[in-house]
């Protein structure tokens, strides 16, 4: 009879796991050149079992869950399938850390470095640590539109860094040669291989203190409570078939035209299954992902689910799903689709389960977030000694959904980035030739309901110097949505500010190799999230809050929330109100009628001006 792991035994190796993955990003944090793996943090770090299987995660991009297992799993294969050809340097050996950035592999893009140190006790290899974080640069075309993975800078396939110990020089001097700012790529591979040594030294450290066994042991206990968490949520959910779709705006291509995210969630039991063959096909623009991602929204949206708070993250929290999905889809694309922006509709996807199953569990999904990054990528020359500078122009926090009982959230970053922080207006100013104007929360953002969408943000970055401005945001048309009656929130949206002239919007969000001169100025802003249940609904008081912090207007309230306001005052007429909002039920105000438009819609012959200039930038400069 198998003995049964000692659960207070277990129970430490819980939380030595999960202090494991904590120490390698505080690691990794302290060590890193780049501001966007240092502050934002783009970067997630895991233990995995010999096969590959999820142990833990630290968590700072949750799409990554499954790319780096998925990653390390290929990692086996690749080497296994060497060692049958008998090629040199065959097999996973002590001392080696692997290495790849192959986006049809991780899920992500080129700019995602994986590094893999193997874990090895008593000579057998026993576990992996890994780390996938962010490089600013690996080459590439700077500006502009990507239509295939070619064009968006370096491919590294699996291969070996450190060899037994040894570094890779060839390797290594491949990267300085075919990357812009070689120190500080340099600088961020280091800090990633510290990381994941430490991970390794550390799981070695707890086998040595309870043994290999109990380690193991502890783990398959940890993976099959979790497991069991898990279906215990998917068993309150009831039985059926449920099936939502929304829209992304464009691929930045074929502009205009709509691609669709088409979801059916089945739940039978304890299991679940996610179905996005309907999702639309790959797209000839580079907002596609490999089929890890496409899998790793579905595992980010069931974990919401089932068991978010539940650590460490690992694979049994993942065993009641199953996913259904064929390859060339927009999130499975395949070789050579263009990858550079990635992370933007999967997580539109995540959001798209919540509202399939909205009418199965109302009390725990959110109605639509902002669902981007509203990241601008920058690049230019310091005036005062012409280096060349990058810069993905820091991540900003828009509205979350409201959910049944709760606002949304505001001024949080998407879900893609999970953990990913508002990147702090003095580090951009300090190492950046830009001045941060305002960054401040959005009124009536946020969608009208009985819970309202958080607020999203606005950010005015004005030029100390010259630079080229690319902007790929989506979901500028495609609203964030409302549930039961609720509205959506506003879209996101991307303007310039062209010297002393007044603001002008782009009626979409990709805005690709623009030349902005000092004192011209970029505004971005997040959209709200959208709103839960009926405006009507809203307790008065809520909203007496909401117009004194200014979260919301006096015309929001009125319009939407059906306010009548005594005389000239900010104070509610409560008789007043009740009868206006009877008198709405039938006949409410349409929610756009009410979005805060903040600036004029740029004219063609004023795009066509900037898109001129900054063809005249890109000459000088190259």
């Amino acid at each position: 009879m198998e003995k049964r792991p000692d659960p207070v035994r277990t129970e430490i190796i819980r939380n030595g796991l999960v202090a494991i993955t904590e120490e390698m990003k505080s690691n990794l944090l302290r060590t890193a050149y780049s501001m966007i793996i240092y502050e934002a943090p783009d970067f997630t770090v895991g233990l995995f079992d010999a096969e590959g299987n999820t142990v833990s995660i630290g968590i700072g991009l949750p799409m990554f869950i499954r790319g780096m297992s998925h990653t390390v799993r290929r990692m086996l294969e690749h080497f296994a399938e060497r060692e049958g050809k008998r090629n040199v340097d065959i097999g996973i050996y002590p001392g080696d850390v692997l290495v790849t950035n192959d986006a049809y592999l991780t899920g992500s893009h080129l700019n995602h470095m994986t590094f893999v140190v193997p874990i090895f006790a008593d000579g057998a290899l026993v576990a992996f640590s890994a780390c996938m974080a962010h490089w600013a640069d690996i080459g590439g075309a700077l500006d502009g539109m990507t239509k295939d993975i070619y064009s968006e800078g370096l491919q590294v396939p699996i291969i070996k860094a450190w060899r037994r110990g040894e570094p890779n020089h060839d390797y290594l001097d491949f990267i300085r040669m075919n990357v812009r700012i070689p120190e500080r790529a340099m600088g961020d591979l280091n800090a990633q291989v510290a990381a994941v040594r430490m991970g390794a030294r550390r799981f070695n450290q707890l086998i040595d203190r309870y043994g290999l066994e109990a380690v193991q042991g502890g783990i398959s206990a940890i993976m099959d409570h979790t497991e069991a968490r898990a279906r215990e949520q998917v068993r309150a959910i009831p039985d059926g078939v449920y099936e939502a779709e929304s829209f992304m705006d464009d691929d930045g291509v074929d502009a205009g035209k709509r691609v669709r995210i088409k979801v059916k969630v089945t739940v039978a039991d304890d299991q679940m299954t996610i179905d996005l063959t309907d999702v639309a096909a790959q797209v000839k623009g580079f907002y596609n992902s490999g089929e890890a991602a496409g899998k790793a929204c579905c595992q980010v949206a069931f974990k919401c689910l089932t068991s978010p708070l539940e650590k460490p993250i690992n694979e049994g929290s993942f065993r009641p799903l199953n996913i259904i999905l064929p390859p060339g889809r927009v999130v499975s694309a395949v070789r050579p689709s263009p990858m550079r922006w990635w992370m933007t509709f999967p997580m539109t996807i995540v959001d798209t389960i919540f509202k399939a199953l909205a009418p199965a569990i109302p009390d725990r999904v959110i109605s639509g977030h902002h669902a981007d990054l509203l990241s601008a990528a920058l690049n230019g020359r310091r005036p005062e000694n012409g280096r060349l500078w990058l810069l993905s122009g820091g991540l900003i926090g828009g509205g979350w959904g409201a959910k049944q009982g709760a606002d949304g959230s505001s001024a949080t970053i998407c879900i893609n980035d999970g953990d990913t922080h508002n990147s702090p207006v003095e580090q951009v100013e300090a190492k950046y030739p830009l001045v941060i104007e305002r960054y401040g929360l959005r009124e009536d953002s946020g969608g009208a309901g009985t819970w309202q969408g958080g607020l999203g943000t606005e950010k005015i970055v004005r030029a100390a110097a010259d630079f080229m401005f690319n902007a790929q945001v989506e979901r500028v048309q495609c609203r964030p949505w409302g549930l039961f009656g609720g509205h959506p929130g506003t879209g996101n949206q991307v303007s310039v500010r062209v010297g002393p002239e007044k603001e002008l919007r782009f009626p979409t969000g990709k805005v690709l190799a623009r030349q902005l001169q000092t004192g011209d100025a970029y505004i971005l802003r997040a959209g709200g999230g959208g709103g839960f249940g009926t405006p009507l609904d809203r307790p008065l008081e809520k909203i007496e809050d909401d117009l004194h912090e200014g979260y919301i207007s006096r015309k929001r309230a009125e319009g939407c929330y059906g306010v009548v306001f005594k005389g000239g005052t900010n104070q509610i007429d409560v008789d007043a109100t009740r009868r206006r909002r009877t008198d709405l039920i039938d006949r409410p105000i349409p929610p756009d009628a009410l979005d805060p438009e903040e600036s004029a819609v740029m004219s063609a012959d004023d795009e066509a001006k900037l898109f001129t200039r900054g063809k005249s930038f890109l000459a000088r400069c190259c």
